[in-house]
């Protein structure tokens, strides 16, 4: 028994090192697939300032340029594999929730502390002011550089992570206020302080009272949504997925090193678990993907936080519509229908 239970404790360890090493590395991590395009940037770059300089005239050439550069991102960016969209998005420059917030509320104010002594640094909660409508945010929040990565855990949330978040959605509850989550996690976090300040039971107590609120709860995946870390924030009458989001159970790399022993095996674990929008989608997990600019939100924060906007406002509406025991019969029969399956005789 005692032997079990030190295998346990000691492949938690193993799986959150991992989770550490992958987000650590996330700026440095090569994306070859982008080469033929950064290669065509720089081509145009060069030829801007040689135009600049000479003061030749080469417009049309470098429209056509423009135009190639278009094509060659459009196709590239259509035909990506899920561990290729899983390596974009642990980019530092991907946009995060407190990249979003400023563009998606008028006015927003961050609240801290889970009422209990901590304050999680992962978990980013508020309350904003959303196109005349009071709502509440919640979302993982992950760092761009190494030194805020350490002091945001890389966006792996504590049990007083999950506290503070579960405090605001009952303020909301009372205060007849939306609620707005959004996903960005590798997976909550798995330290031995964690599990000691009860990791299970406050992702378990969020998932049973996010079923039970009165009021509408849009739930939005921006990057990576990691395991019960995601689904700490993740019960909704509709949960949206930005285009090149990922959505698992585990890590391609946890999957393969569980599977097979072999981390070098997380294509083939990518390819299996099936954590792309445009599978989560015709599987049921999710209930629409929100359209990202051509190279992801990275290239254009602001558009895509304006195409998110308008989604979530038309989410929002509709739902608004709906007495709060509809909205949480079809949360219900949402979640009970997922994982169900019919066998052929």
């Amino acid at each position: 028994m005692l032997l079990k239970i030190f295998n346990n404790y000691l492949f938690n360890i193993i799986i959150y090192s991992l989770f550490c090493l992958i987000m650590s590395n996330r700026k440095t991590i090569p994306l070859d697939f982008l080469k033929p395009v950064l290669e065509l940037e720089y081509q145009i770059q060069q030829l801007s300032k040689v135009a600049n300089t000479s003061k030749l005239q080469i417009d049309q050439e470098l429209k056509s340029f423009q135009f190639e550069l278009g094509a060659l991102k459009k196709d590239i960016f259509n035909s990506l594999t899920p561990l290729q969209r899983l390596h974009l998005v642990r980019q530092a420059d991907r946009p995060t929730t407190l990249d979003y917030i400023p563009y998606l509320m008028d006015e927003w104010i961050e609240i801290h502390g889970d009422r209990a002594g901590t304050d999680d640094s992962a978990m980013v909660t508020g309350i904003g002011r959303f196109r005349e409508k009071t709502v509440v945010f919640i979302g993982h929040q992950r760092g761009k550089d190494t030194k805020d990565n350490v002091v945001r855990n890389f966006g792996m949330a504590s049990p007083g992570g999950y506290r503070k978040a579960l405090r605001l959605m009952q303020h909301a509850d009372r205060f007849n206020f939306p609620i707005f989550t959004f996903i960005d996690t590798p997976g909550a976090w798995a330290g031995i302080e964690a599990e000691q300040l009860g990791q299970g039971e406050a992702i378990a107590v969020n998932l049973r009272e996010m079923f039970s609120f009165n009021v509408p709860i849009i739930c939005t995946v921006l990057g990576e949504g990691g395991s019960g870390g995601a689904l700490g924030i993740g019960i909704g009458d509709k949960i949206l997925m930005l285009e090149y989001a990922v959505y698992t159970v585990a890590t391609p790399e946890a999957c393969a090193a569980i599977l097979w022993k072999d981390s070098k095996k997380s294509l083939e674990a990518a390819e299996a678990l099936k954590i792309t929008s445009a599978d989560l989608q015709l599987l049921g997990i999710i209930d629409d993907i929100v359209e990202e600019p051509i190279g992801g939100s990275q290239s254009n924060p602001i558009f895509a936080a304006n195409i998110l906007k308008n989604k979530l406002d038309y989410e929002l509406n509709n739902l608004m519509i709906l007495s709060s025991d509809e909205r949480k019969k079809m949360r219900y029969d949402k979640f009970r229908k997922m994982g169900t399956f019919y066998e052929v005789l």
